[in-house]
């Protein structure tokens, strides 16, 4: 299935809409106005398949919302905000719902967070998966040992390895190729890489990763080769904290090894 907003964009733009809380019909609504400029409920409902009756529900949340304004004619006539407008008041509301809940979840959450997690801990999707790779790596303090495939290596773990290592951690990768290689040193200067001594392109590794010698984690790509990234089954993930934790201590062993070779 195509996410390109230009097979579709007015399905597209709807879409989008309701993730940023208004309903079915005030969205389409609102569809229908930008490509119209100004109309009558008729106007709409004849664009949007909105039924009439409910246009005017419709136009009522947009109005309060101020992505509307009314010409009280007769009938009346309604004209949508510009696109720039729209999106820049969603992207305001959007910031200051973040900072509601950063400031809520901060009161919330215990003042020195553990780094001992019991047990092995799962995360499935490539993009959670980087979210929790990005994570480990800003909490790094000594060292970050990162083996991935080149697909997986982009450029928001780029800027965490080179933020980490100018903070002074030891940033060592592996399994990446010399076009690779060459762009970590001028991105990530000091970053160390090896060769590793596993053939990871007849396997479906995805990442093998040690932070402080006391923080691991290992994925797989589970899809196809086309597979969608945004997929939460393209990659599955399991990790773990602290230094007697069954995960690390494996794990640990292993890139011993492989260091040392």
């Amino acid at each position: 299935m195509s996410t390109d907003p230009a097979d579709d964009p007015r399905s597209t733009a709807v879409e989008q809409l309701e993730r940023l809380g208004l309903s079915a019909y005030a969205a389409r609504t609102f569809v229908a106005l930008t490509s119209l400029e100004t109309g009558t409920a008729k106007d709409v409902s004849e664009v949007s398949e909105v039924p009439r009756t409910r246009v005017y529900d419709a136009i009522d949340e947009l109005h309060d919302r101020g992505l509307v304004d009314v010409r009280h004619s007769s009938p009346k006539t309604f004209w949508a905000i510009s696109t720039e407008t729209a999106t820049r008041k969603f992207a305001q509301e959007m910031d200051h719902r973040v900072s509601v809940l950063t400031a809520a979840l901060n009161e919330i959450e215990p003042t020195q967070r553990t780094r001992e997690q019991r047990g092995v801990w799962t995360v499935d999707g490539r993009v959670p998966i980087t979210d929790r790779v990005i994570e480990l790596v800003s909490d790094a303090e000594d060292e970050v040992v990162y083996m991935t495939v080149e697909d997986l290596l982009d450029e928001a773990i780029v800027d965490a390895l080179r933020a980490a290592a100018d903070r002074g951690v030891r940033i060592r990768l592996g399994s990446v190729s010399s076009a690779v290689r060459a762009q970590i040193q001028d991105d990530v200067p000091g970053a160390e890489t090896f060769d590793s001594l596993w053939l990871w392109s007849d396997t479906p590794a995805g990442r093998l990763m040690m932070v402080d010698e006391t923080r691991t984690l290992v994925s797989v790509l589970v899809g196809t080769d086309d597979a969608d990234p945004t997929d939460r089954r393209s990659e599955t993930a399991i990790w773990g904290s602290g230094e007697m934790n069954s995960l690390v201590v494996v794990l640990k062993t292993i890139f011993t090894w492989q260091l040392d070779q």
